[in-house]
């Protein structure tokens, strides 16, 4: 979105027009009713109350930007800029910034046009310039993409871009070194590991059919070289999405709470794309939705080949991208899929090397455990100073 001059300079101009209030105001001419109201969305956010939370701001959505120069250059402030002011000396309330943390109750949401309801809201007023800002980038360059151009444009293999089976990994070749060591080291001290290896491939196996996985997947991520590049994937499907106009509703990072929402794999992102819900809904399916879809579940690929050279993760995301292939009318064939699968990995590949900033940004930010506002907060920081 672009921003008019007025926009721009707002937060310069009303910083300049309303100079911070000397050290002896009388706070107590801060309106209870309005301290009360601003408790009452810090504990909406506390408790991730989207609707609640996002109520609340669009009320204190009064003032247009000229109703707060014109009652700056009079001398005088309304009850909802005042008790911002006010909140902000004591502490309480940085100007505009808690704004940011309505972001922070999407996880918990269950309508997705409310998270991109909130969205739109901090969009409207300047927060998110990034926000959708390459979503017609689904509309430029060719469609045809072999293998060998796909090479060319990357500098990779093709299956260098292609996630990797369980065994094939570097993580799942040291675990499976390590655990034949281990059994050897104990068997040539005459102890018997068959009963207790019998357990384990039973565990592994149950785990595997019942849970997807999810223990082995808990175990692994916390190994820091796994840890990280499960991080570098989710920032890419994060970022991409973001670019893309697609509203997150959250980060899970944690195996078992993606399982508990419904995730598979070891982490995931959730976006919506509000143009695809409603095709979908009418029965139909325009390509610039599937384009923008599938680029958004290829950018963990993307972000692993751009970082590492190549891709581990991502078979959940491929193993998607194909169902949702054959439900197609008509389905894709496979020489159509694979095409499909190789343009959008290109096209997310390319737009993480163009923002390589961002996505760094991204992926420091939920490495120190930064909620969604957070990261989404430093991408647009690494957007604008880059």
């Amino acid at each position: 979105m672009a921003l008019s001059s007025q926009q721009l300079l707002f937060s310069s101009q009303f910083s300049l027009l309303c100079p911070r209030t000397p050290p002896n105001r009388n706070f107590k001419a801060i309106p209870r009713a309005a301290l009360r109201e601003w408790k009452e969305y810090e504990d909406a956010v506390k408790r991730k109350d989207l609707a609640r939370a996002l109520r609340f701001l669009k009320s204190k959505e009064t003032l247009t930007n000229n109703d707060i120069l014109t009652d700056s250059v009079n001398g005088s402030f309304t009850n909802d800029s005042a008790t911002r002011s006010g909140l902000g000396d004591l502490g309480l309330f940085d100007g505009l910034e808690r704004d940011w943390e309505v972001l922070d109750t999407c996880l918990n949401a269950d309508d997705m046009r409310l998270v991109s309801s909130a969205y739109g809201f901090l969009k409207n007023r300047g927060f998110l310039p990034s926000f959708g800002k390459f979503s017609n980038i689904v509309l430029e360059g060719p469609r045809e993409v072999t293998p060998t151009v796909l090479q060319s444009s990357t500098g990779l293999e093709v299956t260098k871009l292609s996630p990797k089976k369980w065994g094939e990994t570097g993580i799942s070749s040291l675990v499976f070194i390590a655990f034949i060591g281990g059994a050897n080291f104990l068997v040539d001290r005459g102890i018997d590991v068959r009963v207790n290896l019998a357990a384990i491939l039973g565990l592994t196996l149950l785990d595997s059919i019942f849970l997807g996985g999810v223990c082995l997947a808990q175990i692994s991520s916390y190994w820091p070289p796994n840890k990280r590049r499960i991080l570098v994937h989710e920032a890419g499907h994060l970022l991409v999405a973001y670019l893309m106009g697609c509203p997150i509703r959250g980060v899970i990072l944690d195996p078992m709470v993606a399982m508990q929402m419904g995730t598979q794999g070891q982490a995931g992102t959730q976006f919506w794309d509000e143009k695809l819900s409603n095709e979908l809904a009418e029965g139909k399916l325009s390509s610039t939705s599937f384009d923008r879809y599938c680029m958004v579940l290829f950018a963990g690929i993307a972000a692993e080949a751009l970082v590492y050279g190549e891709a581990e993760g991502g078979e959940n995301d491929e193993n998607l991208f194909r169902s949702i292939c054959i439900l197609l009318q008509p389905p894709l064939s496979v020489a159509q899929m694979s095409n499909q699968a190789r343009w959008s990995v290109l096209q997310s590949f390319n737009l993480l090397k163009w923002h390589r900033d961002a996505h760094r940004a991204a992926v420091k930010a939920l490495e120190s455990g930064g909620s969604l506002s957070v990261v989404i907060r430093r991408i647009e920081e690494a957007m604008s100073s880059s």
